[in-house]
């Protein structure tokens, strides 16, 4: 069996990352000029401007609550804009790993969901006639997500492409190779009691999302089922999918019986899969202990047990990349110190 070779890297050795170039020049402006659709909605409804939010709207209810709640998305945002400036920079090079990984991890796991819910909403809304967040008439005008959401599509795009750019040049070593190839670990049992545990785990908001994504009611609130429409379903389905992706990577990087199937793909998976599953779990969370979101209102224990789980699932996911990853790099560290 031929092992992943790592290749040796010394402390002294600064990492062969790029920071200029045309490409990562073009691809920050776009990541960061495609923020300034919502940063300046929202800074205008913490100014006072109703702007985009019609009478009788629940954003209206609490102003409090909604100002501290979009400070708090504004700086959400603005950090799209600094991981920007940080995958190209010369000063980015000085981050520590978790200092990138960690926000990166989180910003895929927002902007995901809606880069691929956005389009599928867009192409259900041209079958039925309806149009994307025609099910939430009273909540923001159709045209905020008509502004902001391809908006968030470029974000994506943009910081994905930077973010790639980037750890192919810094930590591409570590993922070199097919699963079969990857040397034995001494971790490798705690990986695969982990990994099973995750997926047992997973199966809690897999269900429930495809009972949703079917027709089912069981453990929706009232005002989820009133308002129910077909980018409903397609969007449960989606985010089953994304259970599905998480499932797939992390078992396939526990157990690596798939011959000679690139390490990429699993650790694509886990990464995009946990991010999503955990970050929408987390972000419906607090919206409905805060009661910030239409949809969050009166949550059943049903949807708050599946956001949690979503959580939990999602930490432990991205916790076993980074002892994967550490373990890589502690190896790699080895070898160039015997080079």
């Amino acid at each position: 069996m031929t092992q992943t070779p790592l290749a040796p890297r010394t402390h002294d050795t600064p990492p062969p990352v790029r920071t200029g170039g045309r490409a990562r020049v073009l691809l920050r402006f776009l990541a960061i000029v495609s923020c300034l659709p919502y940063l300046s909605l929202k800074i205008a409804w913490i100014a006072g401007s109703q702007v985009g939010i019609p009478d009788g709207s629940p954003l209206l209810d609490n102003p409090t609550t909604m100002a501290v709640a979009n400070g708090g998305t504004v700086l959400m945002d603005g950090s799209v804009i600094v991981l920007a400036l940080l995958l190209t920079q010369a000063w980015g090079l000085r981050v520590r790993a978790w200092l990138l990984v960690l926000p990166m991890w989180t910003a895929s796991g927002l902007l995901l969901p809606i880069m691929g819910g956005f389009p599928l909403q867009l192409l259900v809304g041209a079958l039925d006639g309806s149009g994307p967040g025609a099910d939430t008439p009273s909540f923001l005008e159709g045209w905020v997500f008509a502004l902001v959401y391809p908006g968030f599509i470029v974000q994506g795009l943009a910081l994905g492409a930077l973010f790639a750019l980037y750890t192919r040049d810094r930590w591409g070593h570590l993922w070199q190779g097919a699963l079969r190839d990857l040397p034995p670990s001494p971790t490798a049992p705690a990986l695969r009691v982990a990994a099973v545990a995750a997926s047992l785990l997973a199966v809690v908001p897999a269900t429930m999302h495809l009972l949703w994504a079917s027709g089912s009611t069981v453990g929706l609130n009232g005002s989820r089922i009133a308002g129910r429409t077909d980018d409903f379903y397609a969007l449960q389905a989606l985010d089953a999918l994304f259970v599905a992706a998480t499932v797939a990577g992390v078992l396939l990087l526990a157990f690596r019986r798939t011959g000679g199937l690139s390490l990429k793909v699993p650790l694509a998976l886990a990464w995009a899969g946990s991010g999503a599953v955990g970050c929408s779990g987390g972000w419906l969370s607090i919206a409905s202990l805060a009661g910030v979101e239409e949809m969050a209102d009166r949550a059943t224990p049903g949807m708050e047990l599946t956001y949690a789980v979503q959580m939990l699932v999602g930490l432990l996911v991205v916790t076993l990349g980074a002892y994967f990853f550490a373990e890589r790099a502690a190896a790699a560290k080895t070898a160039g110190s015997r080079a």
